[in-house]
C-alpha cells in the first residue's frame, strides 16, 4: 500500500522549527533528534492511513475532517485535513497550549 505524501503548510513548517530550536537552545540535541524521528514516524502513520487520527478538534471547532495525532514521547500533536491527493498538515502544537486560540487562524499560511 502506497500511502498519501504529508505536506506542511508553511506555519506548520514553522512550528517544526520553533520546537526544534527550544530544544537546542535548552542543550537538549538528543531531544531535539527525537522530535524529530517522532514526527517523521507519525508522517508514516497518518499518510498510509489519514483517518486514524483524533476528530476531537474537528468536532469543537467546526473544521470538518479536521484531525490530530499525537506524537510519541513527545506532548505534542500534529494538526491535518485529508485531502484527495495528500495529507494537508495545518500546525504542530504543544498539547498544553489553547488550541482552539492557536487553530484560530484555520492554518490558512
Amino acid at each position: 500500500m502506497t500511502g498519501k505524501p504529508v505536506v506542511l503548510r508553511a506555519i506548520a513548517a514553522r512550528d517544526v522549527d520553533a520546537i526544534i530550536t527550544f530544544y537546542l537552545s535548552e542543550g537538549e540535541a538528543q531531544a531535539a533528534a527525537g522530535f524529530v524521528d517522532a514526527l517523521e514516524r507519525a508522517f508514516a502513520v497518518i499518510g498510509e492511513q489519514p483517518a486514524a487520527g483524533s476528530q476531537r478538534y474537528s468536532h469543537e471547532l467546526d473544521i470538518p475532517g479536521l484531525r490530530s495525532w499525537p506524537l510519541h514521547d513527545y506532548p505534542h500533536l500534529v494538526f491535518y485535513l485529508e485531502r484527495e491527493d495528500h495529507v494537508d498538515v495545518w500546525r504542530i502544537l504543544h498539547g498544553q497550549r489553547d488550541i482552539p486560540v492557536w487553530l484560530q487562524s484555520r492554518g490558512d499560511t
